[in-house]
């Protein structure tokens, strides 16, 4: 028996079991991932990292910045990326104002939701299965076969995945469902592709292209890690091409990347040695889509919370602390 059951290894999750764990709650955080982080994440190829979410952390906020410094403190990069081309739309627009710090990491962005994990009991390649309110606790079924209760639980999942969560609650949660259901995410296709060693690095850390219908962005991955090996690039998609190619198939869209790649940098751009594709079906929230604050709702004699990037101003990670932090506030007072 748990004081509190968080679903979800993201960023909100885990600044949210931070929380708890500090004002002495007995936390459990799950996840079927095989590495916390949720969208923040970095895979690697012949041992060089490669961020294929996002691609930096960027925020103005004092407690989330003290939070991230405990990540790499060998390996950050203050101010990644230096070098921007391109007068397209950057995901989150903020981060190049004036006031935001931003800060990359040689060994790639999963170093935060490593920090953040640390000390804490996160039981992953954990599938959960079914969520019931069994009166005056929750009770949680894992593909496994084990059965996790707690006082309280904490809904940490991408906007569409916590809606099925929540649903399944019952009619007490009728109205959290209706909540979340307003809101959605936006998808990204995106390629990490090398290329062969000796290949010229772009002149630039990210490209915004301005005119290009299907590329978000482009990022020299090998700008954060110079000498490390081959060349990387990562090409992103843009929302509304990714949502058309959603179901095709990787090799498909993938190969279109690279010839948007192609156009934007010249004609070896698509032709790299090794490429990875990943479909993020939830990636980012809609920038319309913001909420002030977590929420907490009664479900009999225990309390449900939700928390992400919709629940605190300005989107992207450092919203995902902020709302998964001021959560675990909420939940330590009965």
């Amino acid at each position: 028996m748990h004081d509190v059951i968080v679903l979800g290894a993201g960023i909100s999750g885990l600044a949210c079991a931070r929380r708890l764990a500090r004002s002495g709650a007995e936390v459990a955080v799950l996840d079927r991932a095989d590495k916390p982080g949720g969208r923040c994440a970095t895979r690697w190829h012949q041992g060089v990292p490669f961020d294929y979410g996002p691609l930096f952390i960027h925020g103005s906020d004092p407690a989330f910045l003290a939070a991230v410094s405990e990540a790499g403190e060998n390996g950050r990069l203050e101010g990644w990326p230096r070098r921007v081309q391109g007068r397209g739309t950057p995901c989150q627009p903020q981060a190049f104002s004036p006031h935001e710090t931003r800060l990359a990491f040689a060994d790639g962005v999963t170093v935060v939701p490593r920090a953040l994990a640390h000390g804490l009991d996160v039981r992953l390649h954990t599938l959960v299965t079914t969520v019931d309110a069994l009166g005056g606790e929750i009770a949680v079924q894992t593909a496994g076969g084990e059965s996790i209760r707690a006082r309280d639980v904490v809904i940490a999942f991408a906007l569409e995945q916590s809606s099925a969560v929540i649903r399944a609650l019952g009619a007490d949660a009728a109205g959290l469902a209706a909540l979340v259901g307003l809101f959605s995410s936006l998808p990204c296709l995106a390629v990490a592709a090398v290329y062969r060693a000796g290949t010229p690095l772009p002149d630039w850390d990210v490209l915004y292209p301005e005119d290009d219908a299907s590329i978000l962005l482009v990022s020299c991955e090998s700008s954060k890690r110079p000498g490390a090996g081959a060349p990387t690039l990562v090409i992103q998609g843009s929302a509304r091409w990714s949502r058309r190619q959603l179901e095709r198939p990787p090799e498909e869209w993938a190969k279109e990347l690279l010839a948007g790649a192609a156009r934007l940098l010249g004609p070896w751009a698509a032709s790299p040695e090794w490429i990875r594709p990943h479909r993020w079906r939830h990636a980012r929230l809609d920038p319309a889509n913001e909420l002030a604050a977590p929420v907490v709702a009664p479900l009999g004699r225990s309390r449900v919370g939700l928390a992400g990037d919709l629940f605190a101003p300005g989107g992207g990670v450092q919203a995902a602390w902020l709302s998964g932090d001021r959560l675990g506030q909420m939940l330590s007072v009965r």
